[in-house]
């Protein structure tokens, strides 16, 4: 079976929701917008995401081309994730529903979007 990020014949949106479909994903984009992050300071950024979890996620990211991982050859051993240009180009192709986003929110509950 393929899975429908990887399926030709399934629809361009649902192949780019498969890549960031999860609780986590965009948050771990918004955060990785602003530079490299070792997975402690993501830990710490997102209350209640457990280290099993990041893991997973940052791994099925690093499969989907979104986020580059490298890791540096010293002790204790350092890891540090960052978007690849693949991934920054996702993010700005979620820039405008992002937007929309906010829009439906003050519109809901006069939220007010935060500052960019």
């Amino acid at each position: 079976m393929v899975h429908r990020r990887h399926d030709p014949d399934v629809c361009g949106v649902t192949a780019a929701i498969a890549v960031i479909e999860g609780k986590w994903k965009t948050t771990l984009l918004w955060l990785l917008e602003s530079g490299p992050h070792r997975p402690a300071e993501l830990r710490r950024r997102v209350p209640g995401l457990s280290e099993k979890v990041l893991t997973d996620a940052l791994r099925e990211m690093e499969a989907d081309g979104v986020v580059h991982r490298e890791v540096h050859d010293v002790l204790p051993p350092k890891t540090v994730y960052s978007l690849t240009g693949f991934g920054r180009e996702l993010s700005e192709a979620l820039a405008p529903l992002s937007d929309w986003g906010h829009r439906r929110l003050e519109k809901l509950g006069g939220v007010r979007p935060p500052a960019s």
